[in-house]
């Protein structure tokens, strides 16, 4: 068993007596947002099944869930394994992005949700100042899903888990998390500046730079012979 599907056995408390397959479909996604799971990763039925104590039937319906979602790959004869997204994948990602994050900052503001945002945002200047880069990324990860509960909609928000899980899967492509994301961690602390400023155009603007310049890193990142 390995050190991503061993950390899966402290989840089985969140699976209850009842434990489906949504929710483990859940568990599974919430672990690939953290960057558990390397794109290209073989899943070991077996080693998941034992580690959160359900069928097999349980667990390939889960992986039929998340395969929807473009989280997982099943391959004939092969066996499921975690997604490999293109530059393509990247482009499309961040049109949605720009789409749910820009109409969120124009929003007011709701306390709740300003609280996640800089709740996000202290989690990940803590991991940055003790060198943790995937710790980073996840509280970054964290801090764009509670921009677009500005939203105030169930339905953007799931939308939005499920995009950032495929984004995760994106970061992998980085030779040096640090370099990455480093740089969006004082970005953050800037549009957040410019949101409670209650200057949402000015955050709006500043929002469509900042995509551009991740989007950028990524591609470059896809480029051939770099």
């Amino acid at each position: 068993m390995d050190d991503a599907v061993a950390d899966l056995i402290q989840d089985r408390s969140r699976l209850g007596r009842s434990s489906t397959a949504e929710r483990v479909a859940d568990i599974m996604r919430d672990r690939i947002t953290e960057g558990l799971f390397q794109p290209g990763q073989r899943l070991s039925e077996e080693s998941i099944c034992e580690a959160l104590g359900v069928s097999r039937n349980t667990l390939r319906e889960a992986f039929r869930l998340l395969s929807h979602e473009r989280l997982l790959d099943h391959r004939l004869n092969r066996g499921v394994f975690v997604r490999v997204l293109s530059a393509e994948d990247v482009s499309d990602l961040y049109r949605v992005r720009r789409v749910l994050e820009g109409a969120a900052v124009r929003r007011p503001p709701t306390p709740e949700a300003m609280t996640l945002i800089r709740e996000a945002l202290a989690d990940a200047e803590r991991a940055a100042g003790g060198d943790d880069w995937q710790a980073v990324g996840t509280a970054n990860i964290r801090f764009h899903q509670a921009l677009v509960a500005l939203n105030e909609s169930p339905r953007l928000d799931e939308t939005m888990r499920q995009l950032l899980a495929e984004l995760r899967l994106v970061f992998h492509v980085m030779d040096n998390p640090r370099d990455f994301h480093e740089p969006f961690v004082a970005r953050n602390r800037e549009l957040l500046a410019l949101i409670e400023a209650g200057e949402s155009d000015r955050a709006a603007a500043y929002l469509d730079g900042y995509l551009d310049h991740a989007e950028r890193l990524l591609l470059r990142a896809y480029e051939p012979n770099r």
